[in-house]
């Protein structure tokens, strides 16, 4: 995310096209808003349109205007998104649902620079950045031919990939913490989450990506009584998504759960991911669970020492025999 954002800002001052692309969810309006904000286009306006929400005949009439009388129903002239636009940014999300005739209309926008308006006989010239955004692979659309092959190039001058929360579990607790804070100023309550919600939250795949975790963060500081989130507030789907394999089996004694043992665990299966993901780069590792390379070293110690003595005959023994 740290290499997307710094993507960001240098393109922000290009006037090339740019495609975002990602799950839904995952902030590619953000990242539009992002690059039109801190651009020179800044003071002019930021125009977002979806391009599934409308059928093909009223869409091109709500990009491109109409003159009075084009069609049925058009009392007067109006004038389209690219024309409001003008001087900043447009923002052609879900581009992938577009229909092949339009895109060819799009097309020759973007190669000209200049609209022509449903019924009219002559173009206006428009001065717009285009930012587009889709959750299909439209690599796979060209081959279908379901997208033009020669539009997909003009849009993807920079292409921006979105990866999806699962992919980036690490930022999970700092959106957390994000969302509660808006929240909780939002609504007035001060709310903490518990060591184990969180658990439930890091282990969850959030097919919505942030969007779900930002309504249910929402969901929870407008519901919570007691002022602290913890699992049994979570709605059942997260709790039942964790299957007995994804948690740790929290060890008993005398019929009490060993919360701290159970966060142990899962510590420890979290250093261990890091340090697959950095191929065991300690300082790279310590980074991505935002801990000092001092300190994750230490815990690393601590958890070689833990196994060894779990792992000696003794205690093997010693377990045997109770």
């Amino acid at each position: 995310m740290q290499k997307i954002y710094a993507m960001v800002h240098r393109v922000a001052s290009a006037d090339a096209t740019v495609l975002v692309t990602g799950e839904s969810g995952t902030g590619k309006e953000l990242v539009a808003r992002s690059i039109h904000n801190l651009g020179p286009r800044a003071s002019h306006p930021f125009v977002p349109i979806n391009c599934a929400a409308l059928p093909e005949e009223l869409l091109e009439s709500e990009l491109f205007g109409h003159t009075r009388g084009a069609f049925s129903g058009a009392v007067s002239s109006r004038i389209g998104m690219f024309q409001l636009a003008d001087g900043g940014t447009i923002f052609l999300d879900e581009i992938g649902e577009m229909a092949v005739a339009l895109q060819a209309k799009l097309l020759r926008v973007l190669q000209n620079r200049e609209v022509r308006p449903v019924g009219a006989d002559r173009s206006t010239a428009v001065n717009v950045r285009v930012i587009t955004a889709t959750n299909k692979d439209l690599a796979r659309e060209v081959e279908k031919g379901t997208f033009r092959e020669d539009l997909f190039y003009r849009l993807q001058v920079i292409p921006i990939h979105l990866p999806p929360i699962r992919a980036r579990r690490s930022d999970i607790p700092l959106l957390v913490r994000h969302f509660l804070e808006k929240n909780s100023q939002k609504y007035g309550s001060k709310l903490q989450i518990s060591d184990e919600a969180m658990v439930y939250l890091w282990e969850y795949d959030w097919p919505g990506n942030v969007r779900e975790l930002e309504n249910l963060i929402e969901r929870m500081v407008v519901l919570s009584e007691t002022g602290r989130i913890g699992p049994e507030d979570l709605p059942s789907h997260v709790r039942s998504f964790i299957s007995e394999k994804k948690l740790p089996h929290p060890p008993l004694n005398d019929g009490e759960v060993n919360l701290r043992e159970i966060l142990e665990q899962f510590e420890g299966r979290l250093i261990d991911e890091a340090l697959r993901r950095t191929n065991g780069n300690k300082t790279a590792a310590a980074q991505m669970l935002g801990l000092k390379r001092t300190t994750l070293v230490a815990k690393l110690r601590r958890k070689k020492s833990f196994s060894t003595l779990i792992s000696s005959p003794e205690h093997t023994s010693n377990v045997l025999a109770s």
